[in-house]
């Protein structure tokens, strides 16, 4: 049980780091649409947003450690949930939104060089 915990402060620590070290062109405002906002562990808030104009898809993560906000990002539907996906370095977050009965839930997975890092069940913000 004390591995979760381990694993979100040194997601969020990296995720700090890479703040300060990248510039983050991407930004959602007003000429984006929120598709998805899920509140999980430790008052970290996921929100995934679609661009008007481009239909690029942006991620914004902010939690008490640190801010993580990515672009480019790739949407998939399956049976039961929207899968969106966004890459940094060698780093893939990927976020599961329920559909149907299953809408309040979610998930945020994190996977490092294609090795499951962190998994974490969230419910939708709001």
């Amino acid at each position: 049980m004390k591995l979760l915990p381990k694993q979100s402060t040194v997601l969020l620590g990296l995720m700090t780091c890479v703040l300060a070290h990248l510039p983050l062109p991407a930004s959602a405002d007003s000429t984006a649409d929120l598709l998805l906002s899920l509140k999980c562990q430790n008052d970290y808030t996921v929100d995934v947003w679609r661009r008007y104009a481009s239909g690029e898809l942006l991620y914004r993560a902010k939690g008490p450690l640190g801010n993580l906000s990515l672009g480019k990002g790739t949407r998939e539907t399956t049976g039961a949930a929207e899968v969106y996906k966004f890459r940094n370095s060698n780093y893939v977050y990927q976020v599961l939104g329920g559909r149907g009965d299953h809408r309040q839930q979610g998930t945020l997975e994190v996977f490092k060089n294609g090795r499951s890092f962190l998994s974490q069940a969230c419910g939708q913000d709001g």
